[in-house]
């Protein structure tokens, strides 16, 4: 299995951390998110999702729970903007260098400013992509807002 530019960070950086293999075909009416929460019979509050979202015009990354949905407003507030709305999806794998689905916080090609839900940190570890459908990788909390150079905050509902 090839390392993915997420996976090269980790190494580079030797955070401890696991990787998680899965079967990434998933129904259509299933996110991808919800597809590893599955395939992984992991809890869905300790497996985040990475979502790219313009904040006052500035591609922003958010990392929240596959249990919960992003909130819009908190993510600006946190960003220190006023108005955020999603990415266009082109946009996003065009910035990060990652397809949909597959879009990890680690390794982007563009440094993006990133936060973080803070519910991360009530874990002793959790899951992101690990940089392309059908892996995730585990890793302590602390470490992920490390890496991204990342915030935290209350940005899940």
């Amino acid at each position: 299995m090839a390392a993915t530019p997420a996976v090269r960070v980790l190494e580079r950086d030797g955070a401890a951390h696991t990787l998680h293999p899965y079967d990434p075909e998933h129904p259509s009416d299933q996110g991808h998110g919800e597809a590893a929460v599955a395939a992984l019979g992991a809890d869905p509050h300790q497996v985040f999702k990475t979502l790219v979202a313009r904040v006052d015009g500035t591609l922003t990354v958010a990392v929240v729970p596959v249990a919960g949905s992003l909130d819009l407003k908190a993510l600006a507030a946190a960003a220190g903007g006023r108005k955020a709305a999603m990415a266009e999806p082109a946009d996003a794998e065009r910035a990060t260098g990652y397809v949909l689905g597959g879009i990890s916080p680690l390794g982007q090609k563009k440094s993006l400013p990133t936060v973080v839900d803070e519910s991360a940190l009530g874990f002793p570890t959790v899951m992101v992509s690990a940089g392309r459908r059908g892996l995730q990788v585990e890793l302590p909390p602390a470490d992920l807002v490390r890496l991204t150079k990342a915030r935290t905050a209350p940005i899940a509902r």
